[in-house]
């Protein structure tokens, strides 16, 4: 049975090595960068979660990975990752949500805290491409505006809490990868659509992934602005609470002493939780 690691937005393939040869000592594991981000190309436009599902299941079928698999998703990786699954539900037998993107989130955007789904503007989010197109690529103009944009606003890539814990190769990937320009080009055109759509269906319908071995991973450590700390931590905690009900066979674990990366901060407990859930599913066969 293969596990599949989804990172969060802004992450890499690499964030996930205190966790993935863990996990290989019992089974097999697979990560990847989305779209633009490290060693992937950029895919098809628009970038939406439908599009990096249908890309991963591809991915994993023309690599000879077969389903069902653990599916693994750490903050907008944990949506990714229900995406996956209710578009593929027959490739899943379990899923790992690690302190995960809630559909009903709040964001910063242009400047202020917005709840992301309330931005949708009732377009209807376009399926997956098979191919992709010069089109697709950064035309001159976007290229020298995201170089402008680093100048400007980022600077020289360094390694930034909680990354420095990670392996001394996978700072020096992450320290390459920031530094390509389709990093900068890989954001979701739709996040607020799909937000909206998960939102209206988790209200609609109890147990919206079913039965399916379900476990969410909760940081206890918050870093919010001292005025909306305790706003937002009780809101983040109600929304990972309601997460692992989104399944009958759903269970919520608080992680201690751990931040938004529990894979990084406290990865044992990540390599647990798969553990769990690939004992679940290989003693149901």
């Amino acid at each position: 049975m293969t596990v599949v690691l989804s990172a969060g937005a802004g992450d890499f393939s690499t964030d996930w090595s205190l966790v993935q040869p863990e996990v290989s000592k019992f089974t097999r594991v697979c990560s990847y960068d989305r779209s633009g981000a490290a060693w992937s190309d950029l895919g098809p436009k628009p970038r939406t979660m439908i599009q990096e599902a249908f890309d991963v299941r591809r991915l994993l079928l023309l690599a000879g990975e077969r389903g069902p698999y653990l599916l693994v998703g750490q903050s907008l990786g944990g949506m990714i990752m229900r995406v996956f699954q209710e578009r593929y539900p027959q490739d899943v037998a379990g899923i790992v949500l690690v302190d995960a993107y809630s559909e009903d989130s709040q964001l910063g955007i242009n400047g202020k805290l917005e709840r992301v789904r309330l931005q949708a503007k009732r377009r209807q989010i376009p399926g997956p491409r098979t191919s992709v197109e010069e089109s697709d690529q950064l035309t001159p103009t976007e290229r020298a505006q995201i170089r402008e944009f680093i100048d400007k606003y980022v600077g020289t890539p360094k390694i930034e809490p909680p990354f420095e814990k990670l392996p001394e190769n996978a700072q020096r990937d992450r320290i390459w990868a920031l530094g390509q320009l389709t990093y900068y080009a890989s954001d979701d055109d739709y996040l607020a659509e799909i937000s909206a759509k998960m939102y209206a269906e988790d209200q609609n319908k109890r147990f919206s992934l079913g039965s399916i071995p379900l476990i969410v991973l909760t940081r206890t450590k918050y870093d919010y602005p001292p005025a909306l700390r305790a706003t937002l931590t009780k809101e983040h905690q109600e929304q990972q609470a309601r997460m692992a009900k989104l399944s009958t066979r759903g269970r919520q674990i608080l992680v201690p002493n751990s931040g938004h990366h529990i894979q990084i901060d406290a990865p044992g407990a990540v390599v647990n939780a798969i553990r769990a859930l690939f004992e679940t599913v290989a003693n149901k066969h």
